[in-house]
């Protein structure tokens, strides 16, 4: 027969133990590094030893509701309008060209600007858009161009090119709104970018977006194209790159709000963008405000568009 002195000290032990697991669980959820499941087959194992060499810390939100868009904004930003998300992690900065190497390389897989055998570049020089033979993710301005950074978001990636990233690393793209509510650092704050409501203080910027004309570039922030990521600050919430360097992929098709006097004609071929680029917008400022938004075809890659990751937030 057991001793109650026994007794109890197994019960405290096991609330101890149970304690300590659901401090374990919520330590995941203020930020995570994501982590891929082991295998049994040598194949199933050498996949898994690629995707954990682009383990991304990730920031977790706890979802909710916020007002979503904006009344001061472009036609296709308003009407600002309530929006509820739920708990999800992204993250903490867009796939840069190291990570998405380890991708392609493990996997063999072959970007559609490869299949195509071009993508989309602004030539300064030419002052228009091109389709320039031979750019790729790693080849940004082409053959004769210098190779892609690798602490720099990796470009030149359609919607497709990110789903299959996102698929293999065991997550997704994120939603607009959870970009949105991410860019805003969970807050309904009012602010007009993800970090304040200037794009700079004192000559100190804030993101890696165009100065001067387009004729005429400044380069003010130091950058002409894209930057490291990281270079210019995280917002509240500990994210980089909410607004400016590229323009990031998310999941759903682009169409007008509820109540919009946007004419956007729906098309599920064409999906949204985030967060402006490093490049010149005739939007200016606000392409790369929290609401502002644009869309692109699935297969379209360019030299200023990128994607990162988003998943569940889910405790097992």
């Amino acid at each position: 027969m057991n001793k109650p002195g026994l007794i109890i000290l197994l019960i405290i032990i096991a609330a101890c133990s149970s304690k300590q697991k659901e401090q374990e669980q919520k330590a995941t959820h203020e930020k995570e590094i994501s982590t891929i499941k082991k295998s049994d087959t040598p194949e199933k194992s050498a996949k898994t030893s690629a995707q954990t060499l682009v383990e991304t810390e990730m920031i977790y939100f706890e979802g909710g509701t916020f007002e979503m868009g904006s009344n001061n904004g472009l036609p296709q930003e308003s009407p600002a309008h309530n929006t509820s998300v739920k708990p999800f992690y992204i993250n903490k900065t867009p796939v840069t060209v190291a990570q998405f190497r380890i991708f392609a390389e493990s996997t063999n897989f072959k970007t559609e600007a490869e299949k195509f055998g071009d993508s989309g570049v602004f030539n300064l020089e030419k002052q228009n858009w091109e389709l320039l033979p031979g750019a790729f993710w790693l080849k940004p301005f082409g053959p004769n161009g210098p190779n892609a950074e690798d602490n720099h978001p990796v470009t030149h990636i359609s919607w497709n090119d990110a789903v299959a990233y996102c698929k293999w690393a065991g997550k997704r793209l994120p939603t607009e709104a959870e970009w949105e509510f991410a860019a805003r650092s969970g807050l309904n704050s009012g602010n007009k970018f993800s970090w304040g409501n200037e794009v700079s203080v004192n000559g100190k910027y804030f993101a890696n977006t165009w100065q001067g004309t387009l004729q005429a570039p400044t380069t003010e922030d130091g950058y002409l194209f894209t930057s490291p990521v990281g270079t210019f600050g995280e917002n509240e919430a500990g994210l980089t790159d909410m607004g400016g360097n590229v323009w990031q992929w998310c999941t759903d098709t682009y169409k007008a709000y509820p109540g919009s006097n946007a004419t956007i004609r729906e098309d599920n071929n064409v999906k949204v963008i985030r967060g402006g680029s490093f490049f010149y917008d005739q939007y200016g400022e606000d392409s790369f405000s929290v609401s502002g938004r644009s869309g692109n075809s699935r297969e379209t890659s360019l030299f200023n568009t990128g994607f990162r990751c988003a998943k569940d937030a889910t405790i097992k």
